[in-house]
């Protein structure tokens, strides 16, 4: 079942959490994205081949999947897109993706079929209307990948943060969203070495930081583990990562040595 983010009547925000089998524990936990809003549908991060079937029988208990009209990629990675060749043959979408990667999701594909259905998000975003709304692409850039948008939903107020935010539980805790600073500190060593490991720099989290506190945000939902909810939590989570050091703040030689 899908965990309702926003409902309004006639915009829903719906996230997936729990379509990687339990048995499979050497794959990741993701999250995937649902928003319908006046007869359109887009998914944002819809995953690899793991999630398809189950993605498909999820979203047709609130969409017509085959009337999918977007697909928006944060980045290249296979737990983002790789499924991508099953969502361009089974419907009539086109995927929103960074003009760095706008060339390499092909690669996910087969018979040409992505041809003319891949939009390159520029460097500095942009804004598509979808139904009853608008979603902006913003910079995330080397958050972790080169070429890197998260999402915001401008009627619901929900920032889909890619993985900003992420921390790595079991799914059965995610439905529970953290909403204090307390909280934040609880979540902090579930989170903290996936952020130092894999986000590129200080400078890049607090340029994404800045930018982000000019956005009215109820929601900051990360592509894994819990999302944080209300101006207490985001805000936690905010003044932690631009003061984090992490990527290459922490190599020094001793991460570049032949090996023995």
């Amino acid at each position: 079942m899908g965990i309702e983010l926003y409902n309004d009547g006639r915009h829903v925000c719906l996230m997936f959490n729990d379509l990687v089998d339990d048995n499979a524990s050497d794959a990741v936990q993701a999250n995937q994205f649902l928003i319908v809003t006046g007869g359109d549908g887009a998914l944002i991060d819809p995953a690899g081949n793991m999630t398809y079937n189950a993605l498909i029988v999820a979203i047709n208990r609130y969409f017509p999947f085959k009337r999918l009209k977007y697909i928006f990629a944060s980045h290249q990675d296979p737990d983002i897109v790789a499924s991508l060749n099953k969502w361009l043959m089974a419907t009539d979408c086109v995927l929103y993706v960074s003009r760095l990667w706008e060339r390499f999701v092909p690669h996910f594909c087969t018979l040409n079929r992505s041809e003319g259905r891949v939009i390159g998000i520029p460097d500095a975003g942009l804004r598509v209307a979808l139904g009853d709304t608008d979603i902006l692409a913003i910079p995330a850039h080397f958050l972790h990948a080169e070429g890197n948008f998260h999402f915001y939903d401008v009627r619901s107020k929900i920032l889909f943060s890619g993985d900003m935010g992420a921390s790595l539980v079991h799914h059965s805790v995610i439905e529970r969203p953290i909403t204090s600073k307390a909280e934040f500190l609880a979540h902090l060593p579930h989170m903290e070495g996936f952020h130092r490991r894999y986000m590129v720099s200080n400078k890049a989290c607090r340029l994404w930081a800045n930018m982000v506190r000019q956005l009215d945000i109820d929601k900051l939902v990360p592509q894994h583990g819990r999302y944080f909810q209300g101006k207490e939590a985001i805000g936690a989570f905010l003044d932690w990562i631009e003061n984090l050091s992490c990527g290459i703040d922490l190599f020094t030689q001793d991460n570049y040595r032949l090996p023995q």
